[in-house]
């Protein structure tokens, strides 16, 4: 029986004496039987285990099967001096009355070659590679399975796996595992499922599985492949994000040129119902003021009186129109930016308003202001329209009007202060609609458009206006404009008609 037997089969007495060895013995170690027999059994064992007869005590004070080498580091000692890693079993035998140790030694040479190559490939894996037996202990790891989770490799070897499972997974895990080992194969998981590592810190993080059948001397073991998939769901949602902004972008840019476009035949729209408008006015004008040449005086009061009517009222509609084409215009006839020296503009502006300040007895001053990037034209524009209002919507007292700047963030804020009328509260949003007007054309002449006029200017270059008032106590209108060039609606220059 000891001489089929695969593995080296050494007979040892009490005091540690070789009593038999089978021929694998010598194969195995590289001995003649004859030069093992009687010889101490250290022979077969190297020096730095031949401390070994402590436990040859233990043995014989308690005999019985034991497995020696599984997850220990056993050597064998042959002839020649070379070692070998081994596994040994040892038995108690009773040969004539005596018990003896018989110990089974195999040469796991190869196994540990194996075994390392395995661990080599492990520890090549980008991934953190778990092995697991099927009781749910862990029985190998790698070095990424440290970096991932935290723990030593000491810390998870033979511990259950749900160390490494979120605690609200522990009740389930325990069936997932019996359902594998009933029917081991590859199984990737993860993909559409919000599975979850746990780090030793206790931290969670998203992962994806896959798990791999391993057969073994000691049974199927299963090989989870753990992969960390935090940095693909963060560009996930960056990717989505982007699309969500790429889509967004895309709709805006459409719906800008189908803005661009809407303006563009609402501007063309103004411009050929003026001219269209415009020429039956005038034929309306020059009869009606034929009438009035030819024939005042020669029908009676309500005729000249109504005559009168016309002539107003037609001049009253040439100015609107004119004004309602200066304000469609105002985005699609600006000038290139540039710098603007709105001490200069305010000037020009009081130039063309010389003979209103005159009449109304009006001082106008200001503090020194900025130079601005902006349209100068309509710069020029916006000061004539304030300051002109301030001068029409006067009180009693002589108007004093005051413009000034200071600066706030990357904008400066200008204000134009007058005492003149003020405006109730509730009106402070009204009057920056075209044609709003708070006071007859007999209290006030106009047709309601400078301030829409620049409340529009001052949007286009990236602005906004706004008024503080009380009635009798004056009005001061407020409005911002960028320090530096702001990206304005079509301020480019268009063809000339």
């Amino acid at each position: 029986m000891l001489e089929a037997v695969p593995d080296a089969i050494v007979l040892v007495d009490s005091a540690g004496r070789i009593a038999l060895v089978n021929s694998a013995t010598e194969r195995l170690f590289g001995y003649d039987r004859h030069q093992l027999l009687g010889k101490p059994v250290e022979v077969l064992v190297p020096v730095r285990f031949q401390a070994h007869p402590g436990h040859r005590s233990r043995f014989f004070a308690d005999p019985g099967n034991r497995p020696m080498g599984s997850g220990l580091e056993l050597a064998g000692l042959r002839r020649d001096g070379t070692e070998f890693p081994v596994e040994i079993s040892l038995s108690p035998v009773v040969v004539e009355d005596k018990t003896m140790a018989m110990a089974s030694i195999r040469d796991v040479t190869s196994r540990k070659k194996t075994e390392a190559k395995f661990r080599g490939l492990l520890e090549a894996a980008p991934d953190a590679m778990v092995i697991v037996d099927r009781t749910g202990r862990i029985a190998l790891v790698n070095s990424q399975t440290q970096q991932l989770f935290g723990y030593s490799r000491e810390e998870l070897l033979g511990k259950p796996v749900e160390l490494l499972v979120p605690t609200r997974y522990h009740g389930m895990h325990g069936g997932h595992r019996d359902g594998y080992f009933s029917d081991p194969r590859r199984r990737p998981m993860g993909s559409g499922l919000q599975l979850a590592g746990r780090r030793k810190d206790g931290s969670e993080f998203p992962v994806e599985i896959s798990l791999s059948p391993v057969e073994t001397e000691d049974g199927t073991l299963v090989t989870a492949a753990v992969r960390d998939i935090s940095e693909r769901l963060r560009l996930d949602e960056v990717r989505r994000e982007v699309a969500e902004r790429a889509a967004h972008e895309e709709a805006l840019t459409k719906h800008a040129q189908e803005l661009a476009r809407s303006n563009a035949d609402l501007e063309q729209f103004a411009y050929v119902a003026s001219h269209d408008l415009q020429e039956p006015l005038r034929m309306v004008a020059n009869f009606t003021e034929l009438l009035a040449k030819r024939y005042r005086g020669q029908l009676d009061a309500d005729a000249d009186e109504f005559i009168g009517y016309v002539v107003d009222g037609v001049s009253r509609m040439h100015q609107l129109i004119v004004d309602l084409l200066t304000y469609s215009r105002l985005g699609t006839r600006g000038r290139p930016l540039t710098p603007v020296d709105c001490d200069a503009a305010v000037a020009r502006a009081l130039t063309d308003l010389k003979m209103a300040v005159d009449q109304a007895g009006a001082v106008v001053t200001h503090d020194p202001l900025p130079t601005i990037v902006g349209d100068e034209s309509q710069i020029g524009q916006l000061f004539l329209n304030l300051i002109g209002n301030a001068l029409k919507f006067r009180g009693t007292a002589a108007p004093r009007v005051h413009v000034d700047a200071t600066p706030n963030g990357t904008e400066w804020q200008f204000r134009v202060a007058d005492n003149g009328i003020g405006i109730a509260p509730e009106h402070t949003e009204r009057i920056f609609l075209i044609f709003q007007r708070l006071h007859t054309k007999e209290e006030y002449p106009g047709t309601g458009i400078g301030l829409a006029v620049a409340k529009k200017i001052v949007e286009r270059h990236g602005g906004k206006i706004w008024v503080q008032s009380m009635p009798d106590a004056g009005a001061t209108f407020c409005f911002t404009l960028p320090k530096t060039s702001a990206t304005p609606t079509r301020l480019n220059r268009a063809p000339e008609d």
